[in-house]
């Protein structure tokens, strides 16, 4: 990932009691496709076969995260940037951990706002 795409949203996705019937409301209200992945769901919009998003089952590893739908943001290191967070007056709901390969972790900022991070490797030769 390019350098510039750091603090940028990169992923959203959905964690929930039952992924199913959130699919099944998404599908109908927007006219989005998914996909079975590990046993959640890749989104898809109606016209395309893009993966925009994620439907996840609030369960296992992910049993800690709020459900809502969740901002993942580009940072060069998820353990100093969740440092930060708490210098700052947030805190960490969940993480940092391994995700897919990658570090991650769930903050909160002071107003009570949830987003996570997902540590990227830069490569600024794409």
């Amino acid at each position: 990932m390019k350098k510039s795409k750091i603090g940028t949203v990169v992923w959203t996705d959905l964690t929930v009691p039952d992924a199913v019937e959130i699919r099944d409301f998404y599908t109908q209200v927007l006219g989005w496709k998914t996909t079975e992945f590990d046993g959640d769901f890749n989104v898809h919009p109606p016209y395309s076969d893009d993966v925009i998003s994620g439907i996840c089952y609030k369960r296992g590893s992910n049993a800690n995260i709020p459900s809502q739908w969740l901002n993942y943001i580009a940072v060069e290191s998820v353990a100093e940037t969740a440092n930060k967070c708490i210098d700052a007056g947030g805190t960490v709901v969940d993480g940092p951990r391994l995700m897919g390969g990658s570090m991650f972790a769930v903050l909160q900022d002071p107003a009570g706002a949830i987003f996570a991070l997902y540590e990227v490797k830069i490569d600024d030769s794409e």
